[in-house]
């Protein structure tokens, strides 16, 4: 699977940096194991819109926590809520710990809309799974933008609803 990534990345002349680590599964730890990658660290969130039939990949700085019901609201999405693991092997070809934008190349149906926190653009390179979680990619965030609209995804930009800090 990562090797068409690769080989799409490389006939779109679109760049990035690759650093291999052990497996990761959440933001503290990915952060932990690579704490000084040239890029926007970030969280990935699939979710499933409803009963629509269509899922939400939503992309925001790792540190934030969204607020699930004040999103719905906005979105004006009934019963939004995480899609399980067996929807995310069925839209994305992926396992839990490996979502990222890049995961988008997957989505054969078209059933995955792309939502991003604007903040996330203001960084040179954003941080992205290559579909597994034991490297990350660098990718340079112009180049990202592109790879989204090439494959089909073109992302929405919107302020997210956060959960206060604690």
């Amino acid at each position: 699977m990562p090797q068409a990534l690769y080989a799409f990345l490389a006939a779109q002349h679109i760049s990035y940096q690759r650093f291999d680590h052990a497996p990761v599964f959440n933001c503290a730890e990915a952060s932990a194991i690579t704490p000084d990658l040239p890029g926007a660290e970030t969280k990935n969130l699939f979710l499933k819109a409803g009963k629509s039939g269509r899922y939400l990949l939503i992309c925001l700085p790792a540190a934030q926590r969204l607020d699930l019901k004040a999103c719905a609201e906005l979105l004006q999405i009934k019963g939004l809520g995480f899609a399980s693991p067996e929807r995310l092997q069925q839209a994305l070809g992926l396992t839990p710990g490996a979502v990222s934008l890049l995961a988008v190349i997957n989505d054969q149906a078209g059933v995955v809309d792309v939502i991003i926190d604007p903040t996330l653009l203001l960084h040179p390179a954003v941080l992205c799974h290559p579909l597994h979680n034991s490297s990350t990619l660098a990718v340079n965030t112009d180049d990202l933008l592109r790879f989204l609209e090439l494959t089909g995804h073109p992302p929405r930009l919107l302020t997210l609803p956060l959960q206060p800090s604690n």
